[in-house]
This record gives structure tokens, sequence and C-alpha cells, in this order.
């Protein structure tokens, strides 16, 4: 990528400044602003991620690049994060999207703003955004939100189709090993160490609140912006990648919005599409540019000309753990749900066939508790063996259907489903969908899936158990995608009653009865469109230099892999997390971290589900080094959830609090 040197503004960056709320509470800020532009719009990103020292290198190459076109660009750390006093209770909290909306009525009444506000951020930034949107502070005139949900229990790390998602504990182990680190006495000053001390007794792992919540009830509703997504009135401009967690997000909001809106998924893991680990990488800057100046600066910049939606569509590609690029090319949709979209109805038939005429039987399954070791991970991030391995292995403990070759190339844009006719011998069971691409050779590629715990087949919010026996019926929706199978490959629906470690496993294993000739595949087949051809180009992509940084080399005390003990039947899958050392120059700090989540399990027995965590933090500054190591393990019996935590926080090599958590939640059909 390129790095932009020369700007039409110099900017002056602002190492820290207080944004004060109403209740006395002050946040603090980071800002760029360019010089000699007078007043000027503010643009907006609002993250836990500590400012200072955690997103920092980052920030530097994006909010740099945009105030040197001639915005002010805030980053701002949430309460009781980073160097902002107060604490922090929980993700995407009222107070969160309140204190925004006060930060925002706040930037837009100082001199260098000239009253306008866009927001912009992937993730937890892009949650923020549309839920501070939807709540219509005055100033805000637009937002940029990037691998986002509009659906916390629909589309994030928690729940998947009602099943408990492999991601929820490890991301609660995550948080709690960010929420207690202290704020900086550069920033703060002599309060630092009380304000620290606050943050530690006051920290608690999340997912107790989280497994206390196993329905879509008014807890995941709160901040779930399709709740009623009219409330939001500004232009949105939703982004993600086929790789990342949320790129179903994008679909949704296109369709649900009345404001003015577009929407850009590419082959991308969770990533800004200017920096990442999936090529092609774009100029994406240039494109916040275009969208800010039509709705800031009123200039004609063509962007509202476009196609609503644009979308990389992939080409077929063999099996692999790791993708550094996606071959494939942009097309565009005018408008979403797009008129163009056919939907083509396949049939899951007796004999194992997938076709356009129907085919009656029954087939069984009853799957193997490694059926998901190929799975994958949840959300990428475009790391070593994220994507799942040829699906033959996982097919070997699933049903699946297979089509005939294709005598010409399909292409598939949206969210493939399944309507599944299907009867249980247990009052609990999940099933897992795979789409998959079969080349000649038999290599089958996952192109997308979807999870559906059974007793939600007709609510999330009000789940039913199954009647053993009783014939019943489902809609499993797969996660959106853009794909083409090319001349003589064949689709493949794969169905199993497991997805460890994806998806927790029901207590018991149940045995699925699947109605061929009444359940059926509809893919949202696109057809050719000659418009795509003269699509704009998107400009390369560039950004502000970095900062000076040295990172160090850090063993993987865990990497990535799968065991599995042939005599006992545990299988044991690694996924390392943050793991790295950096030594911010600037700021004459060092920080240094290793973790892991680890999944174990033995076949046969739903049971013995247990996920492992550990963490180890170390900040090395010139007054003192902190640590922290905390320790995570997850586990169940048939009617509760077991959640253990210990915790150790250090200063100077020596322990200044520890804490242990035991608790155990009921289990509510999950």
């Amino acid at each position: 990528m390129a790095e932009r040197t020369e700007f039409p503004f110099t900017v002056r960056v602002v190492e820290n400044f207080f944004i004060p709320l109403p209740d006395g509470i002050r946040l603090a800020a980071r800002g760029w602003f360019p010089e000699g532009a007078g007043p000027v719009p503010a643009i907006l990103e609002y993250l836990p991620y500590r400012k200072r020292d955690g997103t920092r290198p980052r920030d530097q190459g994006l909010h740099h690049y945009l105030a040197g076109h001639g915005y002010a660009c805030i980053r701002l750390d949430i309460r009781g994060t980073g160097d902002s006093e107060g604490l922090i209770d929980d993700e995407y909290t009222v107070r969160e999207q309140l204190d925004g909306c006060d930060a925002i009525a706040w930037l837009a009444a100082q001199e260098w703003c000239d009253g306008q506000v866009a927001m912009i951020g992937i993730s937890w930034g892009g949650f923020n955004g549309l839920q501070i949107a939807a709540r219509q502070p005055p100033a805000l005139k637009t937002i940029i939100t990037v691998g986002s949900t509009d659906d916390r229990y629909a589309t994030d790390i928690h729940w998947v189709g009602g099943c408990l998602s492999k991601d929820n504990f490890d991301w609660s182990s995550t948080m709690f090993a960010h929420n207690d680190l202290p704020p900086d006495p550069e920033v703060v000053g002599a309060v630092w160490r009380d304000m620290w001390r606050a943050r530690v007794t006051h920290n608690e792992p999340w997912i107790i609140n989280w497994l206390n919540h196993q329905r879509r009830d008014d807890y995941w509703k709160q901040g779930s912006v399709c709740e009623d997504v009219s409330k939001i009135k500004v232009p949105v401009y939703a982004v993600s990648g086929w790789a990342d967690n949320y790129s179903e997000a994008v679909p949704r909001l296109l369709a649900g919005l009345s404001v003015p809106r577009l929407g850009l998924i590419g082959p991308w893991a969770h990533s800004y599409p200017h920096d990442v680990a999936v090529e092609p990488a774009i100029g994406w800057l240039q494109e916040v540019l275009r969208w800010c100046n039509h709705w800031m600066k009123g200039r004609d910049t063509g962007i509202m000309q476009e196609p609503m939606l644009r979308a990389w569509m992939q080409d077929s590609v063999p099996p692999q753990t790791c993708y550094a690029a996606r071959p494939g090319r942009w097309v565009g949709e005018a408008h979403w749900p797009s008129p163009r979209i056919v939907s083509e109805k396949l049939f899951l038939n007796a004999g194992g066939g997938l076709a356009k005429s129907s085919v009656n039987g029954v087939v069984s399954i009853c799957s193997p508790l490694w059926v998901g070791i190929a799975a994958g991970e949840v959300g990428r991030y475009g790391g070593d063996a994220e994507w799942p391995p040829d699906q033959r292995e996982d097919d070997g403990g699933s049903l699946v259907f297979i089509s005939e070759p294709l005598t010409e190339r399909v292409e598939i844009l949206g969210a493939p489903t399944v309507t599944l006719a299907f009867a249980s011998d247990k009052p609990q069971a999940l099933v897992c969908v795979r789409l998959n691409d079969v080349a000649p050779d038999g290599r089958s590629t996952r192109v997308t899936y979807g999870l559906l715990n059974l007793t939600h087949r007709n609510s999330h919010e009000v789940p039913e158990p199954l009647v053993p026996g009783q014939r019943a019926q489902a809609v499993v929706e797969m996660d959106d995608i853009a794909h083409a199978f090319p001349p003589g490959h064949r689709i493949a629906v794969s169905i199993s009653t497991t997805y460890w470690p994806v998806a927790w496993p029901s207590p018991e294993l149940a045995t699925v009865t699947v109605l061929c000739g009444q359940t059926a595949l509809s893919l949202p087949v696109r057809p050719p469109n000659p418009d795509d051809a003269s699509l704009r180009d998107f400009d390369p992509p560039e950004m502000a230099p970095l900062p000076p940084v040295t990172r160090h080399e850090v063993e993987q005390t865990h990497p990535r892999r799968v065991v599995r003990d042939l005599l006992s039947g545990k299988m044991t899958v690694d996924f390392p997390r943050w793991t790295y050392s950096k030594h911010m120059h600037d700021i004459n700090q060092t920080q240094r971290s290793t973790a892991f989540a680890r999944y174990e399990i033995i076949d046969g027995d739903p049971l013995s589900a247990t996920l492992i965590t550990e963490y180890d933090v170390e900040m090395v500054r010139p007054d003192a080094t902190i640590t922290h190591r905390s320790t995570g393990r997850l586990t169940c019996d048939a009617t509760h959830f077991i959640i253990e935590m210990d915790l150790r926080i250090g200063e100077n090599g020596k322990t200044v609090f520890e804490r242990q958590w035991h608790e155990a939640i009921a289990r509510d059909m999950v």
C-alpha cells in the first residue's frame, strides 16, 4: 500500500484533549486538524480499544489522511476505557450511545468545526455508529459503518441461529483482558492509579451477562437498529467483506433503510478495505472522501450515481486454509433487494440428488462430534488457517445432496436458504447446513453456511421444544455470499446435527430425519449484467505514514491446529489470539501479549465440551510495568453452563489484585 506524504492541508495532531459530559465524566480524545482550512466538518471514530497505545498506528494512517484533505478527525475512547474517565459495564450500552450523542454535540460546537459531524468505524465503531444514528443527534450528518451489524442477536459473535457461538466466551475473555488496563499518567496525571484500581475492581466477565440472555430478548434488541431502522435519518455507507462475520448485515441494511445508502462487500476479512489480508485492496480512504465530500461539503463526486450495492463476485477456488487473495470481479446492483436476482429452487432428494424436480423419501443423520473440525474460524482476520479446508472430511458425518455437473456458469448473490422438512428423536437439536462447490476431481470448497437451533425454528424470542418423532419445518438461512460455480462443477448441500467448535452441541446427540423431496434449497441466482463492465475502477489503496513501531517476533504457544486422540476420542482445536510484541517509539511504551482459545470435546459425549482461554498482557512504561493474567473455562452439564475465571493483576513484578469467579447458568434450550 502506498503511503501519501503530501496533502492539501498540513495536519496538526493533538495527542489528547478531553470532552466533558453532562454528568462530569470526561472522555479522552486524540485529534487531527487541517491547518488553515477554517471551520470544517468533523469525522468521529468512537472505540474502547485505547487510542493512546491500542489502535495508535492504524489511527494515524486513517485519520491523518482524512484530516489532510480538510476534515477534523477525532478518535475517542469510550467511557471507562483507554484514558477516558468512568467505568465500562458492557458493550453497546445505552450509556455509551448517550455519551456519543453528547460528544457529537460538543464537537459540533467547537470553533474549528462547521457544525457537522460524521461517524466512521469498523466492528465496535461500526456498531455504535448505527446505534447513535438511530438516536438522531442533530449534528450527525452521515455514518460510514464497516464490519458491523443491525441485529446483535442474529449477526454477532454471541449467537448464531440460536446456537451458542464459539466466539461468545472467547470474546468475553478478550475484553476481560482489555478492560482493566490502566490509563497513561502522561495523559491523565497522578490519578491514573486510582482510575486503574477502580477499573480492576469493577471488571467482570461479560459472558455471565451474555449467557443470562440466551433468547432474543430486550437485552439483544437494545442496540439492534433493525428493531426500527426508520429511526436512522442520515445517509449510510455500509461495508463488509465476504470473509467477515458481518457481511450479511450490509444487504439487510440496504433493504431496510429508506435514507440514501450504499453498500460495498469485497473479498476481505474483518478489516478496512484499504488495509487487507485478503486482496484485492482498494483505495478505500478515497471512497470515504468521495462520500463525505458529497454529504458534508456539497460536492458532486459522482458516488451517488453508482450502484446501490457493489460486491466482489468470487470465482471458484480450490479449498485452502488460508487465502492471500480471492480472484473475481466487481459487480453492481442498482437496487437491493435486486429485482434481477432469481430464486432458483432445488430439491434435496432421496438418493442424495439435488435437482429441480423432487424425489420423495426419508433419510436420517446423527452426526459425530468431529463434524465441524473442518469449519475454520467464525469471524476471520485473514490469518493462518482461518478458512475451512476440503469439506469432504465434514461430509463424512453429514447428509450430502449433490447436483449433476453444471452445463454453464452459475453465479449467486444473496442469502441461500434451505426449507427443511424434518423430525427429531430428541426435544433439542441443531442443524448446520453448508453450501459447497464440488470440483470435477471431488474437492469440495465451502461457499457459505447457516446454523439453526431447531427449538428456535419458529422464533428466536420464544423457543419451543421439539416433539420427538413429530414432523416439523424450519428455514435455515445461510450467510449472504457472491460466488460463481463454473461449468463442470457441482452444487452440494450438506446437513449435519453438530458443528463443533463453531456451535456448542445440544445436551444429547439427536437423530434428525430429513423428508427428501419436501426439503429444498433456494439459490439467489444472479443473471449476467453488461453494466458490470462499465463500473468505475477503484483507486489504488493509500494511507498516511504510520508512527514508528518496532515489532518483535513472539512464539505462538498454541498455533492454529487440530489434535485428535484416536484412543480416547478427544479432539482439541486451538486458535491463537492476540500474540504480539510492539514498541511504540513516539510514546516510549512496549506492549506484549500472548493468548489462545482451546476447544476440547470427546466424540460421543456432547457434555464433555470445554473451552479454555488464557491471556497474558504486559505494558512496559517509563514509570511502571503492568501485567494482566487471566484464565477462563466454560463447561456444561445437561442443565447448566459453568463459567470459571481467574484473574491476577501485577505492577512491577508484584501481584496487586486477584479474584476468581465460578458461575452456573441454566441452559435455556441451547
